[in-house]
């Protein structure tokens, strides 16, 4: 599995590379500092644009931008990346992980023997579940040719939940990771830590940064027409020189490092930490590390890609005005969706190769029994 999901964005990318081919991408040296991440840069209507395409503001009610033909955002919205290969993929990542996730709601809530252990994984379950919920309304934005026709309130609720979920996926599995190397690598600090609370209030944590990343997405207008496209985008292309949207760009900045960055480094610490300590005790864990090096592996790949395009195509836009990595970016965003996909099966492989307790001896050859939750 580790080595279908970098060949399957490597496919997906190579579909957008093959879209822009022959598309000449303007760039404005000049560009607004109002610029936001993860979107393409619309331009607002004057009056000689809107007496020149007067069939395409009207009748709609919405306000409308204009996209230039040769911009890489035409190429984007009426390509086969976005009207086929995504939506495709979002329905994959549907059929499998909604009776999955629902599986493990049931499962855990009736077979778990610890609490602690059983609340964090229904978090992410939960998590995941309304990640993939989401993706129904995006599925018709595709494949009806990127032209939202639900209109403005339900284009904000599915922008909130379907990136606050993602990164709340990834808060969720660096607490899990956290909590494995605490039983681990600090195994007497961990025993006298009180499991039900500390996670209980991890949860807590997670589900507030999640109503905080959200509310600047219901605060500001998603969907606009856009003219040359004769569509209504969702998300996709807002106006970068409006004041209201500048208000967003440190929030995308504390957003990809309070929702990625921070995650990614504690996993990775964590994961470390774990397969050193499990392989300097006189036990054999061999299974158990190849099982959680697996886990590891599959969020690395399915995670870091999104944050690296997301951190670049932020640079290259207030560096040039270069939007050409959005497309990218939204491949990689297929990703995260995979692995929302993929946790309860990663949940179920861990909890057959780990029992509820384990064996640790320590760094100074005294064997110790400490309580793995997995």
């Amino acid at each position: 599995m580790a080595d279908l999901v970098p060949g399957l964005l490597i496919c997906l990318m190579a579909v957008q590379t093959i879209q822009h081919d022959g598309n000449r991408t303007r760039t404005n040296t000049n560009s607004s500092p109002g610029a936001m991440p993860k979107t393409f840069r619309g331009k607002t209507n004057n009056l000689n644009q809107t007496k020149l395409l007067p069939a395409l503001s009207y009748p709609s009610t919405n306000p409308w931008l204009y996209a230039d033909s040769e911009d890489a955002v035409t190429a984007y919205t009426k390509g086969v990346l976005s009207t086929w290969v995504i939506p495709s993929s979002y329905i994959l990542a549907m059929l499998v992980g909604i009776p999955s996730n629902a599986y493990i709601l049931a499962f855990l809530r009736f077979r778990a023997k610890s609490f602690s252990t059983a609340v964090l994984y229904l978090n992410l379950a939960l998590s995941d579940l309304l990640l993939l919920l989401s993706l129904a309304l995006r599925v018709h934005y595709h494949f009806n040719g990127n032209d939202w026709t639900f209109g403005e309130i339900s284009c904000r609720l599915i922008t909130a939940l379907f990136y606050g979920n993602v990164y709340c996926s990834a808060q969720t599995i660096a607490c899990i990771s956290l909590r494995r190397y605490l039983a681990v690598v600090r195994p007497f600090l961990y025993r006298r830590l009180s499991k039900t609370t500390l996670a209980a209030w991890t949860c807590l944590v997670v589900w507030f940064l999640f109503g905080a990343a959200i509310v600047p997405e219901l605060l500001v207008r998603q969907s606009y027409r856009v003219a040359q496209l004769g569509v209504t985008t969702c998300h996709d292309i807002l106006p970068l020189e409006e004041k209201s949207h500048s208000l967003l760009v440190p929030y995308r900045l504390m957003l990809v490092c309070l929702g990625f960055m921070v995650p990614f480094l504690i996993c990775i610490y964590a994961h470390v930490a774990v397969v050193y300590h499990l392989g300097q005790s006189g036990c054999d864990w061999r299974p158990f590390i190849r099982v959680t090096t697996v886990v590891f592996v599959i969020f690395v790949v399915c995670f870091l890609p999104s944050g690296i395009l997301h951190i670049a195509h932020y640079i290259r836009l207030f560096s040039s005005g270069d939007d050409r990595l959005y497309g990218y970016y939204r491949v990689a965003v297929c990703l995260c969706c995979f692995h929302s996909c993929l946790d309860p099966f990663l949940c179920m492989l861990i909890s057959r190769t780990a029992a509820s307790e384990i064996q640790f001896i320590s760094l100074h050859g005294k064997p110790k029994r400490s309580a793995v939750m997995m």
